[in-house]
């Protein structure tokens, strides 16, 4: 069997996780999100997402927790998908893609997944909330690892989401995978 590791990193709601589902099921991959983890602690410490990812500008133990599990798959043998903003730095042997999508389409998409650690009474609620939530991200990473997530150069490929369907956005991804894991 093949090793290989594909990193989705990306905008929030651009469709990391359901294009990670078609992915892990066409190459036989088991799917590591770091999302649903965040989103799992959040509810444990009864805080929605963004005010956990406020807390954890304080608490950097979360943030290495996270870091040390993606960390270990570097070196373990598998088929590994990887739904992290941060898993193409941590597992560099993954192909990274970056799914970008504007913030009105990710608050749309976020609507309507009925999340029960984010939930909006509109759009322009969600709109501002996903703005805080980014800009907390993207400082706590570069405070704690001095990466710029929102730097293109960091991926193999990026991939505009807005106006494509999830099987385009995974058809996409799929072809210049496939082209990266030949190229040897």
């Amino acid at each position: 069997m093949k090793n290989y590791k594909i990193s989705l990193a990306g905008d929030l709601g651009s469709g990391k996780s359901t294009v990670g589902d078609i992915l892990t099921k066409k190459y036989s991959m088991e799917k590591v999100s770091i999302g649903v983890m965040l989103r799992d602690l959040a509810s444990e410490h009864n805080m929605d997402v963004i005010e956990f990812n406020k807390y954890m500008e304080t608490h950097p133990e979360i943030d290495n927790l996270l870091d040390n599990k993606l960390k270990s798959y570097e070196k373990k043998a598998g088929r590994y998908l990887f739904d992290s903003r941060l898993a193409w730095n941590f597992v560099p042997s993954s192909f990274s893609v970056y799914m970008k999508a504007k913030i009105e389409t990710s608050a749309e998409r976020i609507l309507n997944a009925n999340r029960s650690t984010e939930k909006y009474t509109n759009k322009d609620e969600a709109i501002k909330q996903l703005i805080k939530r980014r800009e907390s991200e993207t400082l706590r990473y570069n405070t704690l690892y001095g990466v710029d997530i929102l730097d293109m150069n960091n991926y193999d490929l990026v991939v505009e989401t807005d106006n494509k369907s999830v099987l385009e956005v995974a058809d996409e991804i799929s072809k210049a995978f496939e082209i990266w894991l030949n190229k040897d």
